[in-house]
């Protein structure tokens, strides 16, 4: 039976994994190579080697109510999009709260975990580990690995020809701190992600000029959406995952020229021939500013590099270059176990439901947090976590060894028939959907048939609302006793930190978008009607 449990990495997957494992009467270890929690979201001046590396002034993407783990719901008066050092608040709080930290040993290199020679009948793992200086091998019943995938920076310096020849300055994206030191300087960054559009803002408030060059451009979405709403609040439900799931082009297209409406993508030089569905977004709500001021020139591909010239695909030439920033994502790999327990290839995991190898005689290894979700990281990583514990202790079975491989192959078919061919596009999930698939495993995704008719106020959020993680406490293993009134009061939180000025009328949800989402229901129906 399954009792001492590994637990590899104490940042935003391994505590919920730490916590996950208390809850089923595990027994865990947590291994963190660092002094402290937060892994990526604890901000280090310099980057330690193989480990997450942030800018001091990253803003996490997802906010506040969708990001927050199922059972401890981030502090009211918290911004809805969180600075990295609010985000490891956040975590020692959690931490705290369930009284993790006893649980984790700092300062310990995983060193190797290699099955034992009776694996087959136990699976059970020898895990060597160094503390100062000092190696000791234990047993372990599971592993939960948890170290993320954004420490070994992805530097494709074969695709730019003659950087070798460059008399600037040229690094990752992760090795930028803050924009002080390229004050005046003529900076090129690299790839058009989240980072690279985060870095090109930043530094174009310092530099001479910026310029921002993409292979293939991309749709910009605002964190601040519709009504003034988070991003995710108004798009990661139900309702819009139904109607992207029955209705694909529509949701494209009406999502396309609703960007177009803010900023007309071609004449900025950001459209993408793709459509924006078939690419992780690129969350921005300041670059437009920048182009229409010329802080940031777009540019094309790099084709080649001079000594301080560079020239683009398109034929255009920029002189005298200082800095070259390369914000290209990153590779990920596992150096710990060898090639027979874990493999990836091209940034590809051959996991089922991006959790658990399926070739290994006994379920208990399992890998958390390694998806790219179009929505918040920390409740997936906590779902993986609920499930894989619950495997481990036999409440939750896999299926064959087949039928797990032939799920991940059909996983990976989907996933490049939808997005463009990158290293960036091996990982992806969509939030809502990929939540109730984990959350069916469990047992504890929401019955909204059921609700409708016994809980109406209740289904109409859990459908329409923002697809909140405590949704996935209300029922089943681990169910909370507050999350249906955390669920009804959601919105009062996020308009809590900007609601700090009185005016006479006070705030109201803009009642339009009820009617659109009636209307929604009625065309999903009846093209439903029309195909059959």
């Amino acid at each position: 039976m399954v009792k001492k449990v590994a637990v590899i990495g104490a940042g935003a997957s391994g505590l919920p994994a730490i916590k996950c494992c208390l809850d089923e009467g595990l027994v865990p270890t947590c291994f963190e190579r660092s002094d402290d929690i937060g892994g990526l979201w604890r901000f280090k001046t310099d980057p330690e080697q193989t480990r997450a590396s942030i800018y001091q002034s990253v803003i996490i993407n997802t906010s506040k109510e969708m990001m927050c783990y199922s059972d401890y719901p981030i502090p009211e008066d918290y911004p809805n999009y969180m600075h990295n050092s609010k985000v490891l608040e956040y975590f020692y709080q959690y931490m705290n709260h369930f009284q993790l930290q006893r649980y984790i040993k700092f300062k310990t290199t995983v060193c190797s975990v290699k099955k034992r020679s009776d694996f087959a009948t136990t699976g059970q793992w020898d895990v060597t580990t160094e503390h100062e200086g000092k190696q000791e091998t234990q047993v372990f019943d599971a592993i939960l690995v948890c170290i993320g995938h954004h420490s070994s920076p992805n530097l494709p310096l074969r695709s730019f020809p003659g950087i070798s020849d460059f008399k600037g300055q040229y690094f990752h994206s992760r090795d930028y701190k803050s924009p002080e030191p390229f004050k005046n300087k003529r900076v090129i960054v690299v790839g058009i992600g989240n980072t690279g559009v985060d870095l090109a803002v930043e530094l174009s408030a310092v530099t001479k000029q910026v310029f921002l060059s993409t292979r293939r451009g991309a749709w910009l979405l605002n964190r601040v959406f519709d009504s003034g709403l988070p991003l995710d609040i108004v798009l990661f439900n139900r309702f819009y995952g139904l109607l992207t799931d029955t209705l694909p082009s529509l949701v494209n297209r009406v999502l396309e020229n609703k960007v177009n409406g803010r900023v007309n993508h071609e004449y900025y030089g950001l459209k993408p021939e793709h459509r924006i569905l078939s690419q992780h977004p690129t969350i921005s709500d300041d670059l437009p500013n920048r182009i229409i001021s010329g802080k940031v020139l777009m540019k094309t591909n790099i084709k080649q590099i001079h000594q301080r010239d560079v020239e683009f695909e398109d034929g255009s030439v920029e002189k005298d270059i200082d800095v070259v920033i390369f914000a290209t994502g990153y590779k990920f790999s596992f150096p710990f176990f060898d090639d027979s327990v874990i493999k990836v290839e091209n940034n590809q995991t051959p996991l089922y439901k991006m959790v658990f190898p399926p070739h290994l005689e006994m379920p208990t290894l399992a890998f958390i947090g390694y998806v790219q979700p179009i929505g918040a990281i920390m409740p997936i990583s906590e779902m993986q976590a609920r499930w894989a514990t619950r495997v481990f202790k036999g409440q939750s079975k896999l299926p064959s060894e087949s039928v797990m491989k032939a799920e991940t192959m059909k996983r990976r078919e989907v996933m490049q028939k939808r997005y463009v061919a990158s290293p960036r596009h091996t990982i992806q999930v969509d939030y809502v959907n990929y939540m109730d698939e984990v959350a069916v495993e469990i047992g504890c995704k929401p019955h909204l048939s059921t609700l409708f008719l016994s809980d109406p106020k209740l289904a109409w959020e859990l459908f329409f609302g923002p697809c909140t993680p405590c949704q996935y406490r209300l029922s089943g293993p681990g169910k909370w006793n507050d999350a249906r009134k955390t669920i009804l009061t959601q919105y009062d939180r996020i308009y809590k930190p900007t609601y700090t000025r009185s005016t006479s009328s006070g705030y109201s949800l803009d009642y339009f978008y009820m009617f659109f989402k009636l209307f929604g229901v009625l065309l999903i129906f009846a093209s439903i009607y029309i195909s059959l």
